[in-house]
């Protein structure tokens, strides 16, 4: 984002959200991959503690949402676009969904489950076949929801509730496939931005963890020259005009009919893009470009400033509940978020702990990330830790874990990791999880074979084909 600081991306429409309210500087999603992080984002609890794993095992309404508890106190509460659970007719805390994105028949990415043992390689990638100026079919699907959230805006102006109102919207931009409108890539491609950093062809060496990720599903392998590489990262950066132009509609609607002085906002995303560093796409990895994600609360009452104090999107869920009045019930208080208001409110809390994990595709075993202070910790289960400076090393290029002078600081983290869960422990129970949903669609090679993809389609009326 340009209030980032990102020196030429244009997010003018994001850029005034953060100016009406907070930006939080470090913000993390608690699993960089879709469905896991939405399920922890629906109950306000990480991964490990409700087993969502992958893509596969989507939120259901098994455990309460923050959406039920809105529910139960008479407030409204809809979506619009993309939510990732397993149904539509599951209970998981709305009033009515509009053109809900779910994963694909309710099955998703089964194939990305197969994972003990992981097969040595999954095929060529396809997520970066399609790449270039056009209209894709989420393009489509973006405008649409966009639209229908602009009418369902106007109506609240025009028939307002007795009762407070949530709505829930999700967009699929930026997301492969890496195509755009024309008017929001053109002004990328004449821009000669460098390549990305840490490139293994450079002489460096990933992490052998990371390494294993790399072989099984070689993103990278799709693109047949650098003009294309850059083609690719071009229209990541005009999908996120793309998206931003979608906000600014939005906004627009909010302050034209009067609802944004009463309405408050959280923008925020699911988890990053690697976009080519140490020649790794997608996401799925724990260094900062995967795992970091934008948040901004803003509102009529919401102080303008940039906050650095750890957040991350388990902190949506109390915080959606202390914006409509509701207090938390006594099994609430153990969860592991903070409103967002009150963590705004004070000054930064540089001790506060950053939290995400990975268990799901392409992952040998579990990884957990944790960052406090200057330092960012990863775990491997298996492997050798990393660790990073991000003071000094905010691109997290050197690791630190094999520095003698830095031995008690990686003794720290482990020693919180281990209060917090047991990594070898949840590696088991992450993989007898999806071993147990493997065997009940006959075994592994049945699972590649209902469909090698990687994205979930859009509603056949989005494709004009």
């Amino acid at each position: 984002m340009g209030c980032s600081g990102h020196p030429f991306v244009k997010t003018p429409n994001i850029d005034g959200l953060a100016d009406r309210g907070v930006r939080f500087n470090n913000a993390w999603t608690s699993c960089p991959v879709c469905v896991p992080t939405r399920a922890s984002l629906a109950t306000g609890r990480y991964v490990h503690d409700i087993g969502y794993w992958d893509n596969a095992i989507a939120y259901d309404g098994r455990i309460p949402s923050w959406g039920h508890r809105l529910q139960e106190n008479g407030c409204r509460v809809e979506s619009i676009g993309k939510l990732h659970y397993q149904d539509a007719q599951l209970s998981t805390g709305f009033d009515k969904q509009h053109e809900p994105m779910h994963i694909l028949n309710g099955i998703g990415q089964l194939w990305g489950s197969v994972r003990d043992p992981m097969p040595e390689k999954a095929g060529l990638s396809e997520l970066y076949t399609k790449v270039g100026p056009g209209l894709s079919n989420y393009n489509r699907y973006d405008q649409r929801i966009c639209q229908l959230t602009i009418d369902w805006l106007k109506d609240r102006a025009n028939n307002p509730d007795p009762n407070p109102w949530t709505l829930f919207v999700g967009f699929v931009a930026p997301h492969m496939p890496l195509v755009v409108p024309e008017e929001f890539v053109n002004p990328y491609l004449s821009i000669d931005f460098p390549m990305p950093k840490l490139l293994p062809r450079n002489g460096y060496i990933r992490h052998p963890w990371v390494q294993r990720m790399a072989s099984f599903w070689d993103h990278d392998a799709t693109f047949d020259s650098d003009d294309k590489r850059r083609l690719a990262m071009a229209c990541y950066f005009g999908l996120i005009s793309f998206l931003d132009f979608q906000i600014g509609r939005i906004i627009e609607t909010l302050d034209s009919t009067g609802l944004s002085q009463t309405t408050r906002i959280i923008y925020s995303s699911d988890h990053g893009d690697n976009l080519g560093a140490r020649g790794l796409w997608n996401k799925d990895v724990l260094y900062r470009e995967s795992t970091g994600i934008p948040m901004i609360l803003a509102g009529p009452d919401v102080e303008s400033k940039v906050c650095n104090t750890n957040v991350g999107l388990v902190d949506i869920y109390p915080t959606i509940l202390d914006c409509m009045g509701i207090e938390l019930s006594e099994d609430e208080e153990s969860l592991p978020g903070k409103s967002l208001f009150e963590v705004a409110e004070q000054a930064d809390d540089t001790s506060r702990l950053g939290f995400s994990e990975y268990e799901a595709v392409g992952a040998d075993t579990a990884a957990f990330m944790l960052t406090r202070g200057n330092f960012k910790y990863h775990y491997y289960v298996g492997y050798q830790p990393e660790l990073f400076n991000l003071e000094s090393d905010p691109e997290e290029l050197k690791n630190l874990a094999g520095d003698p002078a830095y031995k008690d600081i990686l003794s720290s983290f482990e020693l919180e990791l281990r209060e917090l869960l047991d990594p070898e422990k949840i590696d088991r129970l992450a993989k007898d999880d999806q071993n147990e949903l493997i065997k009940r669609y006959g075994g592994g090679d049945a699972a590649f074979g209902l469909g090698y993809m990687g994205e979930t389609p859009a509603d056949k009326k989005f494709n004009p084909n």
